[in-house]
């Protein structure tokens, strides 16, 4: 970047550095290894405007907290080797800031005119504000406008909000697993059963739009109504990287190779079936929310746990924890890092596990206790069938 480029990335910065900003997102990180990303909010300390500054390391973020002379410098001189895009949101207008590879750099500025002037969000600016998200309220994202979550000013609809946090907190798991999947080339994902697709937009913008992945996300169901809408959607905001297409989980055979599975409350044994294609295809990250689990809890038989399991209540609810953590030993005897998460809180859904599986390759030697386990159950789960032969209770 030359000096002439300094100036005038610094001077388009300058003048969204008030109380209107609504975030700047530094992205496209050149050694994401270093620094993968980089925001600048607007702060009032002690009465006075600060702009906090959250770099994210890794798995560690750090803040600091400039005026709006640092904060210029600061946005400027990352773009300068460390960040090639810069997105500024705010209620004034909004700005993007590209460096190409060859250090060539594109400024582009829209302000809103008086008569589209977006109203002030009063938002208290203070280390006690409200949590948040990936996809801030107040910024109008298409796609949830279009789904209903979202008003077109950005206000999330109030019957909506528990979407709107249930998209926010899958995509913070997704940002969790960014270093499985490669920058360097496009990554194909599945979307199983992706219904409406409210995720599935979520997580094309996120990677794409905001992260600058290359990516390929196929979003597949049953529905062909359901097909058809989403597909309408992706054309008309120019997702070229993502499509719809109607078909079940067993039988899907459209691509040979996937980096990201996702399957989210696909039914019963829906869910093995989407689990044991995600490992034949190899992908490198697994996100599985299970639904409607009846397997297990049809078979299970123990005079031990006799007095527990006469309480259908009871019965019904050990078996669907049983069924995933079986599912979750299997995943790792595959060679996956699996871990059972809290998808969102237990008041809005009782189906709030997700199973979030890492391919690390080296398998775990677990195998006699996984069969241990459904011998003293005596149940045949369909993940150990697909994945691991016969069961013992065959």
């Amino acid at each position: 970047m030359n000096q002439t480029e300094r100036e005038e990335t610094t001077r388009a910065v300058e003048q969204f550095l008030n109380e209107s900003l609504e975030r700047i997102l530094l992205s496209n990180p050149v050694n994401p290894q270093q620094l993968s990303r980089a925001r600048l909010r607007p702060l009032l300390i002690k009465g006075e405007l600060r702009f906090q500054v959250e770099e994210q390391a890794g798995k560690q973020a750090f803040h600091r907290n400039l005026d709006a002379k640092e904060a210029a410098a600061y946005v400027t001189d990352r773009l300068d080797g460390q960040f090639r895009q810069a997105e500024i949101a705010s209620a004034l207008g909004s700005g993007l800031i590209l460096v190409s590879k060859k250090g060539k750099v594109t400024v582009k500025v829209r302000g809103r005119g008086k008569a589209q002037a977006a109203p002030a969000r009063i938002t208290p600016m203070s280390h006690n504000r409200q949590k948040r998200y990936i996809l801030e309220e107040g910024i109008a994202v298409p796609f949830l406008v279009d789904l209903g979550v979202m008003t077109k000013e950005g206000r999330v609809v109030n019957s909506r909000y528990d979407k709107f946090r249930q998209i926010n907190r899958f995509l913070e798991m997704v940002e969790d697993v960014l270093p499985g999947l490669d920058k360097g080339r496009e990554n194909t994902i599945i979307d199983f059963g992706c219904g409406k697709s409210y995720l599935t937009f979520a997580v094309y913008y996120y990677l794409r739009e905001l992260r600058g992945y290359q990516v390929r996300i196929i979003g597949l169901d049953l529905k062909e109504d359901v097909i058809a809408r989403c597909e309408k959607l992706a054309r008309a905001y120019g997702y070229e990287g993502l499509s719809f297409t109607c078909g079940d989980i067993a039988g899907y055979e459209g691509v040979d190779q996937v980096d990201m599975v996702v399957t989210l409350h696909a039914c019963d044994t829906a869910t093995d079936y989407a689990l044991a294609k995600a490992v034949g295809w190899g992908a490198k990250v697994i996100l599985s929310v299970p639904c409607c689990q009846h397997e297990l809890n049809g078979q299970m038989e123990n005079e031990l746990m006799g007095p527990v399991f006469q309480y259908g209540l009871i019965k019904e609810r050990m078996a669907a924890l049983y069924t995933d953590a079986i599912r979750a030993q299997v995943l790792e005897h595959m060679g996956y890092r699996t871990q059972i998460l809290e998808f969102i809180d237990m008041e809005h859904t009782p189906k709030n596990i997700l199973i979030r599986a890492v391919k690390q390759g080296k398998r775990k030697d677990n195998e006699g206790e996984i069969r241990e386990l459904v011998k003293f159950l005596n149940v045949s789960p369909t993940i150990m069938r697909e994945l691991m032969g016969e069961t013992e209770a065959e």
